[in-house]
């Protein structure tokens, strides 16, 4: 079964929650039965249903394991048809624009940790102070 051809048009047909396909690297897989099991949750398979999820699947850094559950998955190829959107350029390793803000984000997340822990630290000193 893992040779057969798919268009987008067809995959797009396969959308839902209970009948879901996914093209990564020109190959269809029918995510259906792991949508529940998916540790990123059902919503990250939805939002690219139906569609070429290779950039979303290559940016998150899956595992080997999860490359094995995924070649399990596997029902057929992408025929390209005339018309249709052009394979996404993926390069492994390299840093896409949404890992680069990673750091941005851990560092606002410790300032706000270490304000509200300072405030913390001046409210408990000031009950202390007033009780004495």
């Amino acid at each position: 079964m893992a040779d057969k051809e798919f268009t987008y048009s067809d995959i797009s047909a396969h959308a839902t929650k209970k009948d879901l396909f996914l093209v990564i690297h020109d190959k269809v897989y029918n995510a259906s039965s792991f949508v529940d099991e998916h540790p990123g949750g059902e919503e990250v398979l939805l939002d690219v249903g139906g569609q070429d999820a290779t950039e979303a699947f290559e940016d998150v850094g899956h595992s080997d394991e999860a490359r094995e559950i995924l070649e399990g998955l596997l029902v057929g190829t992408l025929k390209r048809q005339e018309g249709d959107p052009k394979p996404k350029s993926y390069e492994p390793g390299s840093v896409s624009s949404s890992d680069a803000g990673g750091l941005g984000v851990g560092l606002y997340a410790l300032i706000l940790i270490g304000g509200v822990l300072a405030f913390g630290a001046y409210q408990y000193l000031q009950t202390k102070q007033e009780s004495t």
